[in-house]
């Protein structure tokens, strides 16, 4: 493999000095852009993109043709793990994704069988090879999962939800259960994951959605003790670097300090925490990533600079930020407006890592 060219964003993740914050965007790769929306049309839909390694290469190369980012992430999708399951993804248009045959009850947890990374997700290693190889060593490649938690929502309710109602009878009514599927699914995401650092990923992310729609409690033994589990399962180093991991809880602020304690590499922040005070909190720990609204991209350029001027200040000098959006870009993006913001970051955060 190449020498990474640019390795910001490592560094960043690890607390290690860098002449600038690195930027990268949550779902960069999509329908924001209009050659990602001529790509899917060429696949014919959004899984057939995803299990062709060339297309799915094109896709995570076109964001970087763009614009200046520090790092690319597979593209992927969260549910190639319960698919290879058998569960039967299917996407309804304007509904988004579903399964055929969703988890009811105990038993239908026992049948669940751990996936080949290199069987059924063969495909997705198959992409993250192709895509490092073809980033020729410019960027590193971020290699991601969904939370045993965020899995077992879409699992068990069969598609998206608001309420999680089955979600949380299984997990009140029968917790035995429950807790088996997450357990098979953290054995599940460690092996995935250290088989994309095999196939070539450099760095890790998991994103758990859904945690924040759980009580303090709840969220420590349903969500985050899996993520730990997981955490402490990963390879974390590989071609003579440390790989590290990004733990990210949408609506998780409250529990900054739980989810530093897991042992990961960085915190994703979403908007609706200050920046200063969970590096106050979490201190040297870990790096922070995070954490500008999306929707502010909807916003005059001006405007834009604006709120990267302050989220950079509210951190403020030294090493162990990773700028980023609070969730992913929004699909009505002017490609203009992302454009602006990189290059925002890039420009003002220099003073911060001056000394």
């Amino acid at each position: 493999m190449q020498p990474l060219k640019n390795d910001r964003y490592l560094r960043a993740l690890l607390r290690q000095p860098v002449d600038y914050t690195p930027v990268w965007m949550m779902r960069q790769a999509g329908r924001y852009l209009p050659e990602y929306k001529a790509t899917r049309a060429e696949a014919g839909d959004f899984m057939a993109l995803c299990k062709n390694a060339e297309l799915a290469c094109e896709v995570t190369l076109q964001p970087l043709r763009r614009f200046p980012l520090d790092a690319a992430i597979l593209f992927s999708d969260i549910l190639t793990i319960p698919d290879a399951m058998g569960l039967g993804l299917y996407f309804e248009t304007g509904e988004g994704p579903k399964f055929q045959r969703p988890i009811t009850c105990m038993a239908d947890v026992q049948k669940l069988g751990i996936p080949d990374p290199e069987g059924e997700l063969q495909y997705v290693m198959n992409a993250v090879r192709t895509i490092r190889r073809e980033l020729k060593g410019e960027v590193p490649l971020i290699g991601f999962s969904g939370s045993p938690w965020t899995l077992a929502t879409y699992m068990v309710e069969g598609g998206g939800s608001k309420a999680f109602t089955k979600t949380k009878k299984m997990m009140f009514a029968d917790p035995n259960a429950m807790h088996l599927l997450l357990d098979k699914l953290a054995d599940s995401v460690t092996s995935y994951l250290n088989a994309q650092i095999a196939a070539g990923a450099q760095s890790l992310m998991i994103f758990d959605t859904w945690g924040g729609v759980l009580s303090t409690r709840d969220y420590k033994e349903f969500s985050l003790q899996y993520m730990a589990k997981i955490v402490d399962g990963l390879v974390r180093e590989n071609d003579g670097r440390r790989v590290p991991v990004t733990l990210f809880t949408k609506n998780g602020g409250q529990w900054l300090e739980a989810i530093a304690a897991t042992g990961c590499d960085g915190i994703g922040l979403d908007w609706t925490i200050d920046m200063a005070d969970a590096k106050r909190r979490v201190g040297d720990k870990v790096a922070l990533q995070g954490n500008m609204d999306p929707s502010m991209l909807y916003a005059p350029i001006p405007r834009i600079e604006q709120e990267v001027s302050t989220i950079l200040e509210s951190f403020g000098e030294g090493p162990g930020h990773v700028f980023n959006l609070g969730h992913g870009i929004h699909l009505d993006v002017d490609p203009e407006h992302a454009g602006a913001f990189i290059r925002a970051v890039q420009k003002l955060s220099r003073p911060y890592h001056a000394k």
